[in-house]
C-alpha cells in the first residue's frame, strides 16, 4: 500500500521527511504481504478503494461517493475482511512510524544540545529558577510529593497482546534503521520487518472470548516489563541531575523520596463489574508481587556476575563482610569475593520471599536456604550496605550502572509493585449496611432514613466497641462478597506491605453518609479502629455528575468537621484525597459544562480544605478522549486552578491510552517526565493573587459561568430532552456492535436498557468517535458563544473571549482540546452513519441539529482564536491527523456498509453472518487505531 504525498509548506517540513519515508516503507511492505497472502486482486481492490476515498474527501466529488458505494457493495464477505484488515494494519503501522519519529526528533534535540523543550523537567526547573524558587524548595517539594499514574482496565483497549508484541518488534526494527547499518544488515532488517508484518497479517486481530479480570491484570503487567521497571527509576536519576545542572550546584539527594509511584484499579475496581471480588484482588497482588520480585531476582543475579571485586585488591566494609558471611554460599572459589557472596545471600532471601508471596516459578534456584525478607525496607537496607561499601572502597563508579537503579526501584515498587485501589458504588454499601443493621436489630429500614438520621446512626455505631456482624447469622451473597473484599484488603496489607492497598473510592458519592458507611464497613472488618482513630485505608469520595460536583465542597466540609474523621485525618498527616469524574460529568452535562464544573469544584474544595487546615490530593478520573476529560496531560495539569496541584496528584490512565503512552520505553519515559514537569510548574510557580491579572481572571470566570449555563442547556436539550435522540444514537453509531466486542471484563451498560442515562460514559464516547462525530468533545460550545455574543456589545465581548484565550490557561487548554477533536470530526462521513437510522424524519431532524451546532462551533472557535485552520498552533499534529485520513476514511465507509449488512441480516435471528460481524469488529479496531483514542 502507498500513502498519498503530503506537501507541507513550512520551514520545518524537511524534518518530517524521515517520517514520510518510514510510512511509505511500511505501506510498501504491507502491500507486499497483502499481494503474497491474498493475491493481486485483493491488493488492487484495496488501492482502488483508497484512491476513491481520497477523491471523496479531497474533492467532495459526488461521483466518488457513488463509485465508493458501488465498490463496497460488490465486495465479497472474504474480500471485505481482507480490505478491512489491510486498512486497519496500515493504521497500526503508521502509529509505529509516528512514535519512532517522535523519538527521533527528541533525540535530535538532545544531541544538538538544544534548550530544554516544554514539558521536560529541565524546562520546568528553568522556569522555577527564573521565578526565584530555590533548590531547597524544589527538593522539599519532591520529597513530600506524590504523583501517581493509575492504570485502569476500562474497556477501550481494542488490541490483543499478541498484536502489541508484534508491533513492539516492528518498532524496534524501525528504530534500528536510524543506526549506521552495513548493506547486509539493511537487507536483514528488511527481511525481519517483512516477516513481522507477515506475522501480523497471519495473527488473529480480535479476541473471540471475553477478557477476564486475570487477562486484564496480565496485560497491564506487560507495561511494567517494557517501561515502568526501568524508566521510572531512571527518571528519578534524571530529575536529580537536572536539579544540580539548573542550580549549578550539587545534584539533588532524593534517595528517600518516592514522588512518583504507580497505582492500579485492575482487580480492585468493583463498580459495575461483578467479576471483581476478593479473589481478583488477591490474584492481582500475587501477580504484581511475582513480577517485581522476578525483576529484583534478575537484577541481583546480574549484579552478582558483575561485582567480581576481590578483597585481595580492595577492602570491603565490615557490614558488607558480615552480609557475605551470612550467605549460604561457602564456595572456596569465592572466599575473597564478598560482594558476590553477599549478593548470593540477598538472592536467596529474595527467592524465599517470592515463594512466600505466591511465586511458583523461580527460574534460577538459589544456592541454599535463607530467611525471607519481612518487608522491602530490609531488602533495600542490604542493597545499601553493598552500595556504601563500594563507595567507601574505590567502587563508587560500580554503583551507578545497576545497583543504584535497583535500590531506587525497591523504594518505588516495594514488594507490591503498584498500590491497588478498591472502588464500589455507594448504593451497594448502603444495601450491605442496611442488611447488617437489620440483622443486628439496630435499624429495621436504614435506607428509608433521611440524611441527618443516617449520619447520627452511623456515628453512633462507629463509636460502639461491639460489631454488627455475628458469626451466628447468615447474610446475603452480596453482603458476604463485599465484606470479603474488606477482609482481603486487610490480609493483603499484612502480606505485601501497607502501600499495597491504601485507597477506597466511593462511586456516586452524594452525601456524607456515603463516606461514613464505608468507614463503618472498615470497622466491621478490622481496617478502622475508632478508639485510636487509626484507619488503614483512606475513604475517598468520587464526585461524578454535575450536581455531585456542585455539592462536593459542602460534603467535604461536613466530612472533615466530624470529630471521628478529623482524628483519622490527623493520624494520616492531615491529608485527604478527593476524586473527580471527568467522563461521567461530560456525559451528564457536556464538554464545556463538565470542564467548568470541575474547575469550580476544585476551587471550592481548595477553600474548604484551607479552612480545615488539611492538604488536598486530587485524583483526576481522566479518560483517553477529550470527551472523557482526556487530552494532553501536561497542559491539563498546568490549566488546573491555583492551589489544586500542591505536589499531590493522581490521575487515571485508561484503556488504549496506556498502550499509546507506555508500550514504548522511550515514549513512556517522556510521558512520565511530562507528569513530573507539569506538577513542578503547577505546584511551585507563583500564581496571581491580588492585582490586575487576578481581577481579570475573576472576570473571565464570570463569563465562563454564563457560557457553561448556555452550553449545558444546549447539550441537555439535545441528548436528554429531544424525543427519539436515544433511538438515533443507537442506530447511527456502532454502539451495539461495540458492546459485543470482547474489550474488557466490564459490561457496557449499568442496566439492560437503551436509555442514555444507563449507558456507561466510555462506550458513549467510543461510539461517537467511531462515527467521526466526536460529539461529546464539542457539542454546546457554538450555542453558548453565539448566544452570549448576541446579548450586548458583540465586539467588546469577542475581545474578552480573545483575551481569555491569550491569558487564561484553563480556557486556552479547553479550546486547544476542542480544536483537536474538531480536526478529527468529519461531517460527510458522519452523514453516512446517519443513513443507518431507518426513520428518515428522525435522521434528518437530529443530524441537522448536530450539523448546525458543528458549523456554529467552527465559526465561534475561529472568531476567538483568529484562525479557521484546525490545529494552526500545532502543525505537527495537524499533519499527523491529515496523513491518517487516507486509510482511516475507507475504514469508516467499510464499517457503515458492514453495519448495514449486519443489521439487515440480524432482523432474522438465525441469519447472522459471523464473517460480517467479524468485519465490523475489525473495522472498529482500525478506526480506533487511526484516531489514536477510542474511549
Amino acid at each position: 500500500m502507498e500513502t498519498p504525498a503530503v506537501t507541507v509548506a513550512s520551514p520545518g517540513a524537511d524534518k518530517d521527511a524521515p517520517l514520510k519515508e518510514d510510512i511509505r516503507l511500511l505501506g510498501r511492505l504491507l502491500g507486499d504481504v497483502l499481494r503474497d497472502q491474498e493475491g493481486d486482486t485483493v491488493f488492487d481492490v484495496v488501492e482502488t478503494i483508497r484512491q476513491t476515498a481520497v477523491r471523496f474527501r479531497r474533492d467532495a466529488d459526488p461521483k466518488a461517493a457513488e463509485e465508493l458505494n458501488a465498490l463496497l457493495h460488490k465486495l465479497t464477505r472474504d474480500q471485505t475482511i481482507s480490505v478491512v484488515r489491510a486498512f486497519s494494519y496500515f493504521s497500526h503501522l503508521a502509529n509505529i512510524a509516528e512514535d519512532q519519529h517522535h523519538i527521533r526528533r527528541r533525540r535530535a534535540h538532545l544531541i544538538a544540545g538544544s534548550a530544554p523543550q516544554e514539558g521536560s523537567v529541565g524546562f520546568a526547573l528553568a522556569r522555577l529558577n527564573q521565578a526565584g524558587i530555590d533548590q531547597a524548595t524544589v527538593e522539599g517539594f519532591l520529597r513530600d510529593a506524590l504523583i501517581s499514574p493509575v492504570l485502569t482496565a476500562h474497556p477501550t483497549e481494542v488490541q490483543r497482546k499478541s498484536i502489541l508484541d508484534a508491533e513492539h518488534d516492528i518498532a524496534r526494527l524501525m528504530a534500528e534503521r536510524d543506526l549506521p547499518l552495513t548493506p547486509k544488515e539493511k537487507v536483514r532488517n528488511l527481511q525481519l520487518l517483512n516477516a513481522r508484518i507477515a506475522t501480523l497479517w497471519q495473527t488473529r486481530m480480535l479476541r473471540y472470548t471475553k477478557l477476564t479480570v486475570a487477562d486484564e491484570i496480565e496485560n497491564a503487567l506487560s507495561y511494567y516489563q517494557t517501561t515502568f521497571l526501568t524508566e521510572l527509576p531512571a527518571l528519578y536519576d534524571d530529575v536529580e541531575q537536572e536539579i544540580g545542572a539548573q542550580y549549578r550546584g550539587r545534584a539533588a539527594a532524593l534517595d528517600d523520596s518516592a514522588f512518583m509511584q504507580m497505582g492500579s484499579w485492575i482487580g480492585g475496581d468493583r463498580d459495575g463489574n461483578p467479576n471483581v471480588n476478593a479473589d481478583t484482588m488477591r490474584r492481582a497482588l500475587v501477580r504484581q508481587s511475582t513480577t517485581i520480585l522476578g525483576y529484583y531476582l534478575e537484577q541481583v543475579h546480574l549484579l552478582g556476575a558483575e561485582l567480581s571485586t576481590s578483597t585481595l585488591m580492595v577492602e570491603a566494609s565490615p557490614e558488607l563482610q558480615a552480609l557475605a558471611d551470612a550467605s549460604p554460599d561457602h564456595s572456596p572459589h569465592r572466599a575473597d569475593e564478598p560482594y558476590r557472596r553477599a549478593l548470593i545471600g540477598i538472592y536467596a532471601r529474595l527467592a524465599a520471599t517470592s515463594r512466600e508471596l505466591g511465586s511458583t516459578d523461580i527460574l534460577r534456584k538459589e544456592v541454599g536456604h535463607a530467611e525471607r525478607y519481612q518487608d522491602a525496607r530490609e531488602f533495600r537496607a542490604e542493597l545499601k550496605i553493598v552500595a556504601d561499601s563500594l563507595t567507601a572502597n574505590h567502587g563508587a563508579m560500580l554503583v551507578a550502572p545497576r545497583l543504584a537503579g535497583l535500590i531506587r526501584a525497591a523504594r518505588i515498587f516495594g514488594f507490591h509493585l503498584a498500590s491497588l485501589d478498591m472502588r464500589q458504588s455507594s448504593d451497594v454499601h448502603e444495601r450491605v449496611l442496611a442488611e447488617l443493621l437489620e440483622r443486628a436489630g439496630v435499624e429495621a429500614d436504614y435506607a428509608s432514613l433521611d440524611e441527618a438520621a443516617k449520619v447520627k446512626l452511623l456515628l453512633a455505631e462507629l463509636a460502639q466497641p461491639r460489631l454488627l456482624l455475628s458469626p451466628y447469622e447468615t447474610y446475603s451473597d452480596e453482603a458476604n462478597t463485599e465484606l470479603d473484599v474488606f477482609r482481603a484488603a486487610r490480609e493483603i496489607r499484612a502480606r505485601y506491605g501497607k502501600r499495597a492497598i491504601r485507597n477506597y473510592i466511593i462511586s456516586h458519592t452524594e452525601t456524607v453518609s456515603d463516606l461514613l458507611e464505608v468507614m463503618l464497613l472498615q470497622k466491621e472488618t478490622g481496617l478502622f479502629r475508632a478508639g485510636s482513630g487509626e484507619s488503614d485505608v483512606m475513604v475517598i469520595p468520587l464526585f461524578e455528575t454535575i450536581p455531585d460536583l456542585q455539592r462536593a465542597s459542602e460534603i467535604m466540609g461536613e466530612w472533615m468537621a466530624l470529630p471521628v474523621v478529623a482524628k483519622v485525618i490527623e493520624q494520616r498527616g492531615r491529608i485527604q484525597e478527593v476524586m473527580l469524574g471527568y467522563s461521567d460529568s461530560n456525559k451528564d452535562g457536556g464538554f464545556l459544562t463538565s470542564n467548568w464544573e470541575l474547575y469550580q469544584a476544585e476551587i471550592a474544595l481548595v477553600k474548604v480544605f484551607e479552612k480545615a487546615g488539611v492538604k488536598i490530593r486530587l485524583f483526576h478520573g481522566r479518560g483517553g478522549t477529550v470527551g472523557r476529560g482526556g487530552g494532553p496531560s501536561y497542559q491539563a495539569i498546568l490549566a488546573q486552578p491555583p492551589g489544586t496541584v500542591n505536589g499531590q496528584i493522581r490521575l487515571t490512565e485508561q484503556g488504549e491510552i496506556i498502550a499509546s503512552k507506555f508500550s514504548n520505553a522511550e515514549i513512556g519515559r517522556r510521558n512520565l517526565e511530562l507528569l513530573v514537569a507539569a506538577t513542578l510548574e503547577a505546584g511551585l510557580m507563583p500564581t496571581p493573587g491580588e492585582g490586575e491579572k487576578a481581577d481579570r481572571i475573576r472576570q473571565y470566570e464570570a463569563v465562563m459561568a454564563d457560557l457553561s449555563e448556555r452550553a449545558y442547556k444546549a447539550y441537555r436539550n439535545l441528548v436528554y430532552e429531544t424525543p427519539g435522540f436515544a433511538d438515533y444514537f443507537f442506530a447511527a453509531t456502532p454502539i451495539r456492535e461495540i458492546a459485543e466486542l470482547n474489550l474488557g471484563s466490564r459490561p457496557a451498560s449499568r442496566k439492560a436498557t437503551n436509555r442514555i442515562e444507563d449507558l456507561r460514559a466510555i462506550p458513549w464516547g467510543f461510539s461517537w468517535g467511531q462515527c467521526r462525530l466526536l460529539l461529546p468533545g464539542w457539542y454546546g460550545f457554538g450555542s453558548a458563544i453565539s448566544g452570549w455574543l448576541e446579548e450586548g456589545d458583540r465586539e467588546a465581548k469577542l475581545e474578552t473571549l480573545r483575551a481569555m484565550h491569550r491569558e487564561w490557561p484553563f480556557f486556552a487548554t479547553l479550546l486547544s482540546n476542542m480544536d483537536m477533536v474538531l480536526a478529527k470530526t468529519d461531517l460527510p462521513i458522519a452523514s453516512r452513519y446517519a443513513k443507518l437510522v431507518p426513520d428518515v424524519e428522525l435522521r434528518e431532524r437530529i443530524f441537522k441539529r448536530i450539523s448546525d451546532e458543528y458549523a456554529g462551533t467552527l465559526r465561534c472557535l475561529a472568531s476567538v482564536t483568529g484562525t479557521a485552520e484546525r490545529l494552526a498552533s500545532n502543525p505537527l499534529l495537524a499533519r499527523s491527523i491529515q496523513n491518517r485520513f487516507a486509510y482511516l476514511d475507507p475504514l469508516n465507509h467499510l464499517q457503515v456498509e458492514l453495519i448495514h449488512r449486519h443489521r439487515a441480516l440480524s432482523k432474522e435471528a438465525d441469519n447472522v453472518d459471523p464473517r460480517v460481524h467479524r468485519g465490523i469488529q475489525l473495522s472498529i479496531n482500525g478506526v480506533a487505531a487511526g484516531l489514536r483514542n477510542t474511549g
